[in-house]
C-alpha cells in the first residue's frame, strides 16, 4: 500500500538533487576558461608582397609571435572582451588593432612604408700602416712619390726610388738593380701592363727602361706573393701605365742633362 506523503518525500528529494546539481554543473561552465585564435596574413600595401619576419606583438598579454615565409602569423589565447595587437616592421609604420576576443577572428593586415631617412655617407682618411696589413710585405708607389725623390742628372728613375724601400738594397752605386732577399736583380719578376720584362735597363745599367712620367702606380712585392707570379724568386715588381683621355688634351714634359722627355 502506498503512503502520499511518502511520494511526494521521495519527489522533493529529487527536486533538491537535480537543482543542486545544476548549480554545480552551472559555475563550472562558469568558470571553464575559453581559447581562441587570432591569425591572418601580413602585406605590402600597394605590391601586395608577404612581408617576412613582422612582429606581432600584444602589449596586455605581453606575448607575441612573427610572420613565416609566408606572411601568415597566428596566436591562440584566452579568451576576453577585446585584445590589442601591434603590427610593426623596420621602415614601416606601426599598426594597431583593437578588436573584440570572444571568438576565433581572422585579421589580414597591410603594412604602410614609413618616412624614409636622407642616405649618410662617412668618410674617413686613416692611413693604413704596414705593420697592420695583411700585405706587410708589399710596397706601393704612387706616380707622385715618384716625382717627389731626387734624382740622378735629373732622369727619374722608378727602380732608383725603390732602392730606398725597406728590405731592398742596391748593387754597385748608381746602378739601377735591385737586390731583395738575397737575389739577383734578374731574379726579380717585373711586370708592365701585364706584360713580363726581361731586360729592364738600358745605358749600361745606369737606367731603368720606365718613364716615370708616364707611370700611374708601382707596387713591389717582396714575400709571399700569390702563385700566378711564378717563376721568380726574390719579388714582384708590378708597375701599371696611365691610361689615355679622349676627351681632353694632356702634356708633360722634362729636360735634364742625360735625356729630356715631352709626352
Amino acid at each position: 500500500m502506498k503512503y502520499p506523503g511518502a511520494l511526494r518525500s521521495g519527489t522533493f528529494r529529487s527536486f533538491l538533487f537535480n537543482s543542486l546539481l545544476a548549480l554545480v554543473l552551472h559555475q563550472a561552465q562558469g568558470q571553464e576558461t575559453f581559447r581562441c585564435t587570432v591569425s591572418g596574413f601580413i602585406k605590402e600595401a600597394g605590391s601586395g608582397e608577404s612581408m617576412i619576419g613582422v612582429n606581432v606583438y600584444l602589449p596586455d598579454r605581453k606575448a607575441g609571435t612573427v610572420s613565416n615565409n609566408f606572411g601568415f602569423y597566428s596566436l591562440t589565447l584566452e579568451a576576453a572582451d577585446s585584445l590589442t595587437v601591434n603590427f610593426s616592421y623596420v621602415g614601416f609604420s606601426v599598426d594597431k588593432r583593437k578588436i573584440p576576443f570572444r571568438k576565433d577572428i581572422e585579421l589580414n593586415i597591410e603594412l604602410y612604408p614609413d618616412k624614409v631617412l636622407n642616405e649618410v655617407t662617412v668618410t674617413a682618411d686613416r692611413k693604413e700602416m704596414i705593420s697592420e696589413s695583411v700585405k706587410m710585405s708589399t710596397v706601393s708607389l704612387k706616380a707622385s712619390q715618384i716625382k717627389n725623390v731626387p734624382a740622378l742628372l735629373g732622369e727619374k728613375d722608378v727602380l732608383k726610388v725603390l732602392q730606398l724601400m725597406p728590405g731592398v738594397q742596391k748593387g754597385s752605386e748608381g746602378f739601377a738593380g735591385i737586390y731583395v732577399r738575397g737575389g739577383g736583380p734578374d731574379q726579380n719578376l717585373i711586370i708592365l701592363d701585364d706584360a713580363i720584362v726581361y731586360n729592364a735597363n738600358h745605358l749600361f745599367g745606369f737606367f731603368s727602361l720606365f718613364n716615370g712620367n708616364a707611370l700611374k702606380n708601382v707596387e713591389l712585392i717582396k714575400g709571399g706573393f700569390p702563385a700566378r707570379y711564378g717563376g721568380r724568386l726574390s719579388s714582384v715588381l708590378e708597375m701599371n701605365m696611365k691610361e689615355g683621355n679622349r676627351e681632353e688634351w694632356h702634356g708633360e714634359g722634362g729636360i735634364g742633362l742625360i735625356s729630356s722627355t715631352l709626352q
